[in-house]
């Protein structure tokens, strides 16, 4: 599968392969995929389940490395994980003892704590949930809002870094359809206000017509 863009790609991911040790031997999870996704670009990969959709994800996040090829990321090879890529999961995530305000500082402290203020640090927080509408609940912790609020304050969470690529896995597939769709909306707000480069993992062919630019499908 190799899909190429006119214009320098800002991730490039190049004969990756990726095999498990399993007791039944060796699991070929990903095979020869070639992929170019250029800055700004938001790009949904589809398929059945087990095609390596999570896998090539957790592969660009950096949680695993591939048994073959390269991934680069700005002309940078990726290795593990890094603030340059923000991350988030169907499951949010979130540190149950920690407020909503807490959480997004935590990220925003491990990037930016030894070269911002922390004034600075607390309104780069306080910004990132607003951008994702979570003003009103920067006191409350998980447990305390509803699904659809912890998904968005993941979302905040992963953007106050800053990152160069934002990663969705799955993010609204825990939702119910009401609130996926407020959210799908919401997503292509924040993605044309912060201009993010997205790729994103998803089931529903509807969603991954509606949020990208270009799908890919895996098989």
């Amino acid at each position: 599968m190799t899909l190429k863009n006119t214009t320098k790609p800002m991730l490039q991911i190049s004969d990756v392969g990726m095999t498990f040790t399993t007791k039944r031997g060796p699991f070929v999870a990903l095979r020869d995929i070639n992929l170019d996704v250029k800055r700004g670009e938001f790009v949904a990969l589809i398929g059945h389940s087990g095609c390596g959709k999570s896998t090539l994800l957790n592969l660009v996040a950096g949680l695993t490395e591939p048994t073959g090829g390269h991934l680069l990321l700005d002309d940078r090879e990726l290795k593990g994980p890094g603030p340059d890529r923000g991350v988030v999961f169907q499951n949010h995530s979130l540190l149950p003892w920690l407020s909503c305000l807490d959480n997004v500082h935590l990220a925003v402290e491990r990037v930016f704590g030894a070269t911002e203020s922390k004034d600075q640090l607390r309104q780069r927080s306080m910004a990132a949930l607003e951008l994702v509408g979570m003003s009103h609940a920067v006191a409350k912790r998980p447990h305390e809002i509803s699904g659809g609020m912890k998904q968005r304050v993941g979302i905040a969470r992963a953007l106050a870094m800053e990152p160069k690529v934002l990663l969705l896995d799955e993010p609204f597939g825990a939702l119910d359809a009401l609130t996926r769709a407020k959210l799908q909306d919401e997503l292509l707000k924040i993605v044309a206000r912060t201009k993010s480069t997205v790729v994103m993992v998803t089931h529903d062919v509807d969603e991954a017509v509606l949020l990208s630019d270009r799908i890919v499908m895996m098989t």
